[in-house]
């Protein structure tokens, strides 16, 4: 199944995370435009390695950084770092510390050594460039849902940070189901198939061609398929001997591609061809349109997502079937690839 055409106009999330607002929570824009410029993205200064704030969703200089397009409102957040690499600053660190011994013949401690890094640090970081991060936010306020593209945890969590330090009555957690994304990939792949059916999972999703099957034992054995037929007695007999998916690639009704994540994260997340054929120009940008449509499409998906996967469960409620704990990230892993993971799953 092909992608669609790449597009940079409308927010691209290429990753997707969902988070339940708690009940009682609103800002008319006005209100989320005064809280934002409060917080307006300003660039790393000379010595300076990290710089997080808001920027405009349209890109247009000096324009709203909350946008309202269809009801939805849309949101970016720009995280500049500046990084020196640890052997440079050592090697400076000890440059210094050499002459410090040289002309009073004393050897620095530990605590001035630190110092000495710091300081190593502090002046290198004005010849550091820069780099940029652009952090997507739809929220979905009719829905109570808040939606990012950020691709890690880490960037997730510090999205989270930003986003309660400019709302101070803002309270998200994770949208949780009554089956954990896991239980319901084992139970697709493992389903009997014919050779014309395209997978075990329900309603108008479908299993595609790439998946991560990795054991709990203590050798940690990882197997990765791609571009692989999935309903296959091979890939039931990995789960047979306990290897469980964490990376599932998965279609739904031929319009959305992405891989689901035993922590529900979509991930490769793309619109596919044909999706956006219809769509009329609204200006030099399209940035409305586009903004209308993905938003459009995905508030379709989630609502069939969760109850494929049994339903939403309320925060603080016992999980029927809770996963077993994550094991330990081994030192090496044993990994087993089938197939080629630089194209995509489609």
């Amino acid at each position: 199944m092909p992608r669609g055409p790449p597009r940079e106009k409308y927010p691209v999330f290429k990753n997707v995370t969902i988070y339940r607002i708690a009940p009682g929570w609103s800002a008319t824009l006005e209100a989320m435009e005064t809280a934002l410029d409060a917080a307006r993205f300003v660039p790393c200064g000379a010595t300076q390695d990290k710089a997080v704030g808001w920027v405009e969703p349209r890109g247009e200089a000096n324009g709203p950084l909350a946008e309202s397009v269809a009801g939805q409102r849309i949101l970016k957040l720009m995280i500049e770092s500046k990084a020196v690499p640890g052997s440079v600053v050592r090697e400076k660190a000890d440059e210094e510390a050499e002459h410090i011994e040289a002309t009073t013949g004393r050897k620095p401690g530990k605590k001035q050594m630190k110092e000495l890094r710091e300081d190593a640090l502090l002046s290198l970081l004005p010849q550091a460039f820069p780099r940029r991060m652009a952090v997507w936010v739809w929220i979905d306020l009719a829905n109570g849902l808040l939606i990012t593209d950020a691709s890690s945890q880490g960037k997730a969590d510090e999205l989270v940070t930003a986003l309660v330090n400019v709302f101070n009555d803002l309270s998200l957690t994770l949208l949780q189901t009554a089956i954990t994304p896991q239980t319901a990939m084992t139970s697709w792949l493992s389903a009997p198939v014919s050779d014309e059916d395209e997978g075990g999972a329900p309603g108008g999703f479908s299993v595609e061609r790439e998946c991560e099957l990795k054991s709990g034992d203590e050798e940690k054995s990882v197997v990765k398929f791609t571009r692989h037929n999935l309903a296959t007695d091979e890939v039931r007999k990995h789960i047979t001997e306990g290897k469980l998916p964490t990376r599932l690639a998965m279609s739904w009704e031929g319009r959305i591609g992405f891989v689901l994540t035993e922590s529900m994260q979509l991930k490769k997340f793309a619109f596919l061809e044909g999706v956006f054929d219809d769509r009329a120009g609204d200006g030099d940008s399209g940035f409305d349109t586009d903004v209308a449509l993905s938003t459009g499409e995905l508030q379709k998906l989630i609502p069939e997502l969760i109850e494929a996967l049994g339903g939403e469960i309320v925060p603080g409620m016992a999980m029927p079937d809770a996963p077993a704990a994550a094991p330990a990230k081994p030192k090496q892993e044993a990994v087993t690839a089938v197939g080629d993971d630089e194209d995509p799953p489609f």
